[in-house]
This record gives structure tokens, C-alpha cells and sequence, in this order.
């Protein structure tokens, strides 16, 4: 589904970034440390010459190791020492594990450095059962947004006409979509985080230390339940329908049968090449702010990093050359997906990618504890349940059975 962005345009703007980073740098000497990466196939060439221009100024040299994405996460606990890497790409809600587990370090920013990113990209990589503390460095962010076609409706500014627009236009033509959101028979959680924030769900609360509470579990709390009726009415009117999958959502959206589409940045180029008139926003507010959800991709420093003696020259390349703007769009631009720098996305050039990330802001990064994977089929469950058309399960019910199966998982 999602799939890697390779326009001429992006392929400039990325040589552009690297250029300057480039800039004034000797070459790498033939000998020294090296700093060993895994990152995946789709950031390799950023990764391999941000990492190179960085190592030319240490001394030192990079060997970037391609992985498959979630292989990454995986091979770390397993790998012997000596084919160990000192810094991994990965993704926030790894952190958990790897933290507990004594596989990655934690990182220190400067006050100037942690100022450059959003509070909850750094929450996104940070753990601790008592004491919070960050271990990597934000890159990138994707998110979804509400994408309109503008060429068939106006762009909403509030749920009530988002609901009216797209419910005139579900009535116009017979196999018409009102929103295109994927769920299917597994339910979509992830897609679905919009309408549950919206309404005041929540997945985990945080304790007094702010930290996530696997035992303050929000999706039945009182709030979300006194909003659930919406779920009912929305099922009723077919505003939203289970059995939309993702095919069947990108199709509709595509082919004019749909005028707004629930998607993310993997799907920009589509977008960008289909002929629609279209814009990119966050969804209205329901009764609460209808954030998305957020998955922040990042550096971290593995335990090995030690082991092998460039501790000191990991912690440099992930906490203060990663961190940097100019890093942070070379890394972004490549991936088409958006900095997590506040600094380096005010120079994102992609009106698509930048609406993206507009999308985003205030989103909830899907939580980096262990007991999250005991969420997701449940919680997916509820809306297709509650959403299914003729003989769906009222809201609170499904909901109510769903943080109840949620809670027995977790223990």
C-alpha cells in the first residue's frame, strides 16, 4: 500500500540537501572507527550519505547494512556482537521493547536541539517505568489525512459539514462512498483514529510521571461512551461502512464515486499524478479535536555501539548531526514522508507532503508499550462491528467488550 516516492522532483530536491550537506567536507579517511547502520532498502541512499558526510568530518567511516524494515527490530535481540549495528533506524513504538530489554541507549539533546521538535515526537521515543528518558531521535512523521476533492465539494471547516457534503454526495449516484476509510473484515484501527479521538477515545492514559498507563485503558471511557451514539447514527446514515477496504476506498476516491478519502503520504504520488483537484487537511473536530494517529520513524544507539568502542561517535551522529535541519530534510525528502525538525519542515517543498504534515499536528503517536499489540484487533473489531450496516452492534456495547478483552489480554 504504501509505496516509495520517486519523482524527478524529489530525486533534485534530495541531491539538493545532500549537496549542502556535503558542503566543505573532507574526505573520509581510509582508516579509523566505523559506525555500522541498519536502516531499510527505501532509506538507504539518504541514510548512506548523510551518515557518510558526517563520518568524512570524524575521521571515521559508515557501513550501512540493509534490513527489511521490520526485520530490523527483530534481528536486534538475536544478532551476534561482532555483526551487531551501533545505530538502527527504526520506528517509535519499538521502543518499549528495545528499552526494556537492554538493547538501545538512551540519547541526550541539548535544550536547543529538543526545542526544534514537537513534544510528542519526543514522547514518541521515550520510555521508562519510572523515569521517562528519550532513546532516539525523531526523523520523519506519518500520519493520514482527510484529502477533499476540491473539484467536487468545499474543503469542510466543521464535522457537521464535512457529514453534510459528504452525505449529499453518498446520494447522488448509486455506488457512491460518503468518506473513504478503509476498515475491511479485520478491522483498521489505525485509519479509524480520527473518528475515536474525535469522539474521545484514548488508547492508554499516563500515570503522575507521565508515562503510559497500560492500565488506564480509554476506549470505553466515559467521555468516548456519552459520544458513542454518533457511531450508531453515522452507521445508520452510511457516512462510514465496514466493508470499505483499502482498494475499495482508493478506487472510489480515484474514480470520482468518493470526494473525500482518508489516506496517508504513501499514497502522494498517487494523488499527485491522478488529475484531481484536491487538498489535504486534518478532520474537522467532532467533540474533541480529531487527531491522528502519528508514527515517527528515528535513529537510536544500540547497546553495541559500546561493545565495540564508538559510543561516543554514535551518541555524536544521532544526537547532534541527526537531529540537525539540514539532515532532517535530506532524510525526509528521500522518504517522502514529513521532518520531524520543525526547522527543516518549514523548507518542505511538496505542497502535498507539506499538507501531510500540516495534518498532523497535535496527532497522538501510537503508544511504544509492549501491551499495545493486546489493542489493536480489538479495537478494530469495535468499529467493524458497530459499523457493518443492517445488524451492526451498538457502539457502546462493542466498544465497552472491546476495552473488557483488552484489559484480560494485558492482565
Amino acid at each position: 500500500m504504501r509505496t516509495k516516492r520517486t519523482t524527478i522532483l524529489v530525486v533534485v530536491a534530495l541531491a539538493a540537501v545532500l549537496a549542502a550537506l556535503a558542503g566543505g567536507v573532507r574526505a573520509a579517511a581510509a582508516a579509523g572507527p566505523v559506525i555500522t547502520i541498519w536502516t531499510d532498502q527505501n532509506r538507504q541512499t539518504a541514510v548512506t550519505q548523510v551518515a557518510t558526510a558526517w563520518a568524512a568530518a570524524r575521521g571515521a567511516t559508515v557501513n550501512v547494512v540493509v534490513k527489511n524494515f521490520g526485520d530490523i527490530e527483530s534481528n536486534l535481540g538475536t544478532v551476534a556482537a561482532t555483526d551487531a549495528p551501533d545505530v538502527i533506524v527504526g520506528a517509535h513504538d519499538w521502543t518499549g521493547q528495545l528499552a526494556a530489554n537492554g538493547l538501545v541507549e538512551p540519547i541526550y539533546l541539548k535544550p536547543a536541539e529538543k526545542a526544534q521538535f514537537p513534544a510528542y515526537t519526543l514522547n514518541a521515543f521515550s520510555y521508562g517505568l519510572a523515569v521517562k528518558k528519550l532513546y532516539g531521535v525523531p526523523t520523519q512523521i506519518e500520519n493520514i489525512g482527510l484529502v477533499v476533492d476540491t473539484g467536487l465539494v468545499k474543503v469542510p471547516t466543521t464535522f457537521k459539514q464535512l457529514e453534510a457534503e459528504a452525505l449529499a454526495f453518498k446520494h447522488k449516484k448509486s455506488g457512491n462512498l460518503a468518506i473513504a476509510v478503509q476498515q475491511g473484515s479485520g478491522g483498521d484501527a489505525y485509519h479509524m483514529y480520527p473518528f475515536f479521538s474525535g469522539l474521545g477515545g484514548y488508547v492508554f492514559g499516563t500515570n503522575s510521571a507521565g508515562n503510559l498507563d497500560p492500565s488506564n485503558i480509554g476506549v470505553a471511557n466515559k467521555n468516548f461512551l456519552k459520544n458513542a451514539p454518533l457511531i450508531d447514527k453515522w452507521n445508520k446514515e452510511g457516512l462510514i461502512n465496514a466493508a470499505v477496504d483499502s482498494s475499495t476506498a482508493q478506487n472510489a476516491f480515484i474514480k470520482k464515486q468518493a470526494a473525500f478519502w482518508i489516506t496517508g503520504p504513501w499514497n502522494s504520488q498517487l494523488l499527485s499524478s491522478s488529475g484531481l483537484k484536491f487538498k489535504v487537511i486534518q478532520m474537522p473536530k467532532i467533540a474533541y479535536a480529531s487527531v491522528p494517529f502519528l508514527g515517527v520513524q528515528g535513529f537510536m544507539v544500540t547497546k553495541y555501539a559500546s561493545v565495540h568502542g564508538v559510543d561516543a561517535l554514535a551518541q555524536d551522529l544521532v544526537a547532534n548531526y541527526i537531529s540537525a535541519p539540514t539532515a532532517q530534510l535530506a532524510l525526509a525528502v528521500a522518504n517522502g514522508r514529513f521532518p520531524a525538525n520543525t526547522a527543516a519542515g518549514k523548507k518542505v517543498n511538496d505542497p502535498v507532503l507539506a499538507q501531510f504534515g500540516k495534518a498532523g499536528v497535535g496527532g497522538v503517536p501510537m503508544p511504544n508499550i509492549p501491551q499495545m499489540n493486546s489493542v489493536w484487533s480489538d479495537l478494530g473489531a469495535a468499529w467493524v462491528k458497530s459499523t457493518k450496516g443492517s445488524g451492526a452492534t451498538k457502539a457502546r456495547v462493542a466498544f465497552t467488550a472491546a476495552a473488557r478483552s483488552i484489559a484480560d489480554k494485558i492482565g
